[in-house]
């Protein structure tokens, strides 16, 4: 049989097939000696193969056989074992950032490593700018600025008022048919975004939660929602870190796509964008095609810790 992890909690797994029926499955022992540096072999969103166990009376158990290649996945550092990283999800189709400019401000900073992250994990992500009832016509022309900026590089943005339900149709249109993430700082409002979707998934996930915030483990789970139009979610309570494993210095500017589409005009090929003769991206720079802001980013990703950064943005409400 054939299914996918909604469920994960370390030893069992929730598996949802195709005709809707759900199991509780164990994993084989062969996974854990298959050379994956991870603390969890199997996660939320991964396609998985299972045989069920009828040998008791009671109901039957499946145990996962084989997992299916991954589009894509997330992970964060282990928080016990340095060397090995804990996979939060994979196979996700979008994640949405929700960016307020002010109570509480989101930086361009903050956006453009998130950016850079979701584009290292090949996850597309959209711009969700919210509580845009509550601006003045000055933070009104900063955000149309910004949306401008990003929708240059290829960047979807929507305004939005997760209070008002401004554009909500827009943002539910858009996850149809996809397993869809959000993220932002806390007090963006994911909560009141959640609610406005789908008022009884903020019910679960606030239960979820309250129960992980309980619970004297440090693991951290996610679990994927069914929403009522065709939609699925994933929600990750508790993490508190988007990061990019071991990325390479000479890799980062590969995940700004306005640097990208210029790396092959440089002189040199391995061309980092910061002290190197005839850059076609300080170039573009110059003539304010590429936004100083996103330059700046970049230098300060460079710079810290060899591009080792960690990035709170899955901070809950």
């Amino acid at each position: 049989m054939t299914g996918i992890v909604y469920k994960s909690t370390g030893s069992w797994y929730t598996v949802k097939t195709d005709l809707g029926a759900i199991y509780q499955c164990r994993i084989k022992g062969k996974f854990r000696i298959q050379g994956i540096k991870s603390t969890n072999p199997i996660a939320v969103g991964d396609r998985v193969d299972f045989d069920l166990d009828e040998s008791n009376n009671e109901e039957p158990v499946g145990v996962i056989t084989n997992i299916h290649d991954r589009t894509n996945y997330i992970v964060r550092k282990s928080v016990n074992l340095s060397k090995q990283t804990h996979v939060i999800a994979s196979n996700i189709d979008q994640v949405f950032l929700l960016v307020t400019i002010d109570n509480p401000p989101t930086f361009t900073t903050f956006i453009d490593r998130f950016l850079v992250t979701a584009e290292a994990y090949s996850i597309k992500a959209i711009l969700l700018f919210n509580k845009v009832d509550t601006y003045s016509q000055e933070t009104l022309d900063e955000v149309r600025y910004l949306a401008h900026v990003y929708r240059k590089i290829g960047y979807e943005c929507i305004g939005i008022s997760a209070a008002t339900g401004k554009n909500i149709d827009k943002v539910k249109a858009i996850m149809q048919d996809k397993v869809s993430m959000f993220a932002g700082h806390s007090g963006v409002g994911k909560s009141t975004l959640v609610n406005a979707i789908e008022p009884e998934l903020n019910l679960k996930t606030k239960e979820i939660s309250t129960q992980h915030s309980q619970g004297q483990h440090t693991t951290t789970f996610a679990e994927m929602f069914d929403l009522s139009f065709g939609a699925k979610i994933i929600d990750t309570p508790g993490i508190k870190g988007f990061g990019v494993v071991d990325m390479d210095r000479t890799e980062v500017g590969d995940y700004f796509p306005e640097f990208f589409k210029l790396k092959q005009d440089c002189k040199f090929n391995n061309c980092i964008h910061v002290d190197e003769p005839k850059c076609a991206v300080k170039d573009a720079l110059d003539k304010d095609e590429i936004a100083y802001s996103r330059y700046r980013s970049y230098l300060q990703i460079l710079e810290g810790e060899d591009a080792h950064y960690r990035t709170d943005i899955w901070d809950q409400e």
